[in-house]
């Protein structure tokens, strides 16, 4: 098995309550006025509601998800060989956990991961991969 390379991601998901939801929308749009536009969830069956925002090179996805009490980050990872990125993680306890998250009609190989704080990072295989949201870019 060869061993995988991990690069970061360009995107960044804030998971936010629905409550803060709107306010959080608007921070980001009127407050610091970057460009924030509306995107289409169909790909997350548990966001609600998405919007993408250019943060520098990344793109923050605003996603508001109804039945969380308190904001979370996930972070985005790639390999060049998710089998050998996927066995490696096992050797040291982090196994995936696609079940966050249920991604759908996506091209990508994915997993869902934990670091071992608990933070969520999408795992994707580079050559020819799709993160959420570009489907509908």
């Amino acid at each position: 098995m060869s061993k995988p390379e991990f690069t970061a991601g360009l995107n960044i998901a804030m998971k936010i309550p629905k409550a803060q939801y709107e306010a959080t929308v608007a921070f980001y749009r009127d407050t610091l006025g970057f460009d924030v536009k509306e995107d289409d969830v169909s790909y997350a069956p548990t966001v609600s509601r998405t919007h993408s925002v250019r943060f520098g090179p990344n793109t923050l996805w605003l996603d508001c998800v109804d039945n969380y009490s308190r904001p979370d980050l996930w972070l985005q990872l790639h390999t060049d060989d998710l089998d050998a990125a996927t066995s490696k993680l096992a050797g040291i306890g982090i196994h995936p956990c696609d079940e966050v998250e249920p991604l759908e009609n996506l091209d990508s190989r994915t997993h869902w991961i934990k670091n071992p704080a608990g933070v969520v990072h999408l795992l994707a295989e580079s050559s020819g991969s799709r993160s959420p949201g570009e489907a509908s870019q």
